[in-house]
């Protein structure tokens, strides 16, 4: 478990606060709030949900986006989005919808299990199998058939909140593809879900999911029976689920999902920009990376630039076999592209192959003209080889 200290949570939370003040004075400018209400036949009741589409939803019309559903309701939206415009920005996750459950009965709702433990409130709870059937019947197909979604869907609650997303993982994992339990309080009813999660991984050779937990200052039978999970799971967990958890010294137990909402995203979704560090020199680990960008985004294929940029990281290393590699890679996925053949020919000039560089240039020149944005260079560049090829 990695523990980060509360001055680094401060930091954050300071570091943030300016973007939380724009987003409420701009909040008709660019997100977009709708309440919705639909009756659940399994509950029996009406729900309400608030939903939060992106900015770039209207000028948009053919795109879609994965679905963040937000146990607790619309208190959570400004925090996530916060945090979401940050990872943005540094191209480090898609934009989202965001799908905020508003509580009628949220102890009902959220525990698999009556309590029947005097150390909290005794009688309450066994609702969570039913209010998941609402979620996977009914309030998914809703949010499906009402907005442009594709199929990405994390799930995310605090303490008993926190408690659901384990309880969804366990019994239907392939429902989400990303669960958040922030301080989960599987404390509750003798450590019930501390033990049916267990019991979960135990018997799970395979998990193609995500999970981030974490915890504060909480002490006693919750953090023993918390512990005792975590350490479990760190010591089995399936191949293929990504498990993440931090502990927050000195964070209370009310405030843990704002000190874990940073860790919880930037781990979960994957940079456009490939890291160089995936790159294990075999280009269907490209292809693999993207795939699982793809999931997560809805992008088909690496933007032109990544694969041209991995391509100059491997030159500036000194590995020219490997960046050549990579830009006749990257052409081969964008034919038309100028930039594409300008790469592989800044690649060849590097290796001093000036033939085979002109070679390049000119297809580049040939696919652009004057006032494209990189003509010059493109020019600039077969003048030198020109010149080089003279001497």
């Amino acid at each position: 478990m990695k523990k980060v200290m509360l001055s680094a949570f401060v930091i954050f939370m300071v570091s943030t606060s300016a973007v939380f003040a724009q987003q409420v004075q701009n909040r008709d400018e660019g997100y977009k709030l709708q309440t919705e209400v639909l009756f659940s036949e399994i509950l029996d009741e009406k729900r309400t949900i608030t939903v939060q589409l992106p900015k770039s939803y209207a000028a948009k019309p053919d795109k879609e986006y994965p679905v963040i559903y937000r146990l607790d309701g619309k208190g959570n939206l400004l925090l996530i989005t916060a945090v979401l415009e940050r990872l943005q920005e540094a191209e480090a996750a898609p934009e989202v919808i965001i799908v905020a459950i508003e509580n009628t009965d949220r102890l009902r709702d959220f525990y698999p299990t009556v309590n029947e433990e005097q150390n909290g409130p005794m009688g309450i709870g066994g609702g969570a199998s039913k209010f998941l059937s609402f979620v996977e019947s009914e309030l998914i197909p809703f949010v499906d058939n009402g907005y442009r979604t594709h199929n990405f869907k994390v799930i995310a609650g605090a303490s008993a909140g926190g408690v659901f997303a384990l309880y969804a993982l366990q019994a239907n994992p392939e429902l989400f593809q990303a669960h958040l339990a922030y301080s989960p309080a599987v404390w509750w009813n003798y450590g019930a879900t501390a033990k049916s999660t267990k019991a979960f991984i135990s018997e799970t050779n395979n998990l193609d999911s995500y999970l981030y937990m974490d915890i504060g200052e909480e002490s006693g039978f919750m953090r023993e029976r918390y512990d005792d999970m975590l350490d479990f799971i760190s010591s089995n967990t399936p191949k293929g689920l990504k498990f993440i958890s931090d502990e927050f010294d000195n964070v209370p137990h009310r405030l843990t999902s704002a000190a874990g909402v940073f860790n919880a995203y930037h781990n979960l979704f994957l940079p456009v920009r490939m890291p160089a560090r995936a790159y294990n020199g075999e280009i269907s680990s490209i292809s693999k990376y993207y795939n699982r960008l793809s999931n997560q985004y809805g992008e088909k294929t690496p933007p032109e630039w990544v694969v041209r940029e991995l391509g100059y990281h491997f030159v500036n290393n000194g590995n020219l076999k490997e960046a050549i590699k990579l830009f006749k890679f990257g052409i081969t996925l964008y034919l038309e592209k100028p930039d594409a053949y300008n790469g592989l020919a800044y690649g060849y000039e590097q290796s001093q192959m000036y033939e085979e560089s002109l070679v390049q240039v000119n297809k580049a020149l040939s696919l652009s003209n004057e006032g494209y944005d990189g003509y010059e260079v493109y020019a600039a560049r077969k003048e030198r080889l020109l010149n080089l090829l003279a001497q």
